[in-house]
């Protein structure tokens, strides 16, 4: 999808009208007697204080005898506030767990170079989130690309000089450090098992807006975006949660109060159209920047969606099996192999493959080098190719 841009950097609830009450009003009925010229005289009499909208007291009634006063109705007093009462909505709730862990990102990228001189340094702005107690945090790659100074601003206000610990552009992930014990971390969750529809939360700092809090649903999944020549991100959940700039690195949360996704980006000329990378996919990442500082990443080479149910069956495969492959790059693995588009995929040596998402992660957990079996379904009849894993193209 052209056009993508870089975000930096309904409420769950309806209301319902109570139903009207029910039940029939009780009393007596009068009749007169008979019709007497004083009776229709007094009956139009009180049609005509009626109509205009009089009120007569009468010393005594002749209608009814009833010395009794009127019953005195009292307004009902004013409801009492529950205390507590806004931590029972979910949104409420999962944004008072999850808040503390979110955390401003601040950075400051030296000056270049240019025909007329030195440019003065620029300051960025990005969200991130922490992940472990001793001040891990996970954002996007192009949140602290190119900058000489990190700054991180937790919740309660205190701003701590930030580390790289490295990035992946090709997955815009990155690792930043920040020196801290007992910090909020917020839970991860599976984004896997995210389906469409379902409330999502995104957290974040857009604009400058301190922890700014969206809601909306996931639109969609296993998105491909280009969001600038030679970066491809692939099987992004897509939200209509509102994502600013300065969103950039926030996680979007899911209503059990679990990261399920880094907000990454919108398109800039489309409302309600913003993507996250899933979460699952981010702390892979962010496990081998931990451990290496940077990535090399073992490449299959095809893009793939996965297989709608009703197709399934057409081809007599089970509903939630294999992914359909949609292009395959030149020179990759999988050209190597054979490959070609239209072809099914449904498992790498024994892992069934169930959408893009899990053949992304199955194929990112080998190392460059590795061969692997996948089995293929090609016009109706199955069969099995050994590739070898090449290694994925670096992003700029």
């Amino acid at each position: 999808m052209p056009g993508g841009v870089f975000s930096g950097g309904k409420p769950w609830y309806t209301w319902r009208e109570a139903a009207p009450l029910g039940g029939r009003g009780g009393g007596k009925e009068y009749r007169m007697a008979e019709r007497s010229p004083l009776a229709i005289f007094v009956a139009a009499l009180l049609g005509a204080v009626v109509g205009t909208g009089l009120t007569l007291t009468f010393g005594r009634s002749w209608l009814v005898r009833d010395t009794a006063p009127p019953p005195v109705v009292n307004a009902p007093p004013p409801a009492t506030p529950v205390a507590g009462s806004a931590a029972a909505d979910p949104v409420v709730d999962i944004v008072q767990r999850m808040g503390p862990a979110v955390v401003s990102i601040t950075t400051v990228v030296p000056g270049r170079e240019t025909f007329f001189g030195v440019t003065p340094p620029s300051e960025g702005q990005g969200s991130g989130v922490i992940v472990s107690p001793d001040g891990r945090i996970l954002t996007n790659s192009h949140v602290v690309a190119g900058s000489a100074e990190i700054r991180v601003r937790l919740a309660n206000g205190r701003t701590l000089p930030g580390r790289l610990i490295g990035r992946d552009p090709a997955n815009d992930i990155a690792v930043v450090q920040v020196r801290g014990e007992n910090l909020p971390a917020a839970p991860l969750g599976d984004s896997t098992a995210l389906r469409v529809g379902e409330p999502v939360i995104a957290i974040g700092n857009p604009l400058g807006f301190q922890s700014t809090v969206t809601t909306g649903v996931v639109s969609a999944l296993n998105r491909t975006i280009r969001p600038q020549p030679g970066v491809v991100l692939e099987n992004m959940i897509q939200t209509d949660a509102a994502i600013n700039p300065g969103n950039s690195g926030g996680p979007l949360v899911n209503s059990r109060g679990q990261v399920v996704g880094i907000n990454t980006l919108i398109i800039e000329a489309a409302q309600g159209l913003g993507f996250a990378i899933p979460v699952n996919t981010a702390q892979q990442v962010a496990e081998r920047l931990v451990e290496h500082g940077s990535t090399t990443r073992a490449f299959l080479g095809v893009g793939a969606v996965q297989v709608p149910e009703h197709a399934a069956a057409q081809v007599g495969l089970q509903p939630g099996v294999g992914v359909f492959v949609t292009e395959v790059v030149p020179g990759s693995a999988a050209d190597r192999g054979g490959l070609q588009p239209g072809d099914i995929l449904l498992r790498v040596d024994q892992t069934t493959i169930r959408n893009p998402e899990q053949l992304r992660l199955v194929v990112q957990r080998h190392k460059v080098g590795d061969r692997v079996t996948l089995l293929l379904q090609r016009q109706g009849e199955q069969g099995e190719v050994t590739v070898v894993l090449g290694e994925a193209p670096e992003a700029p």
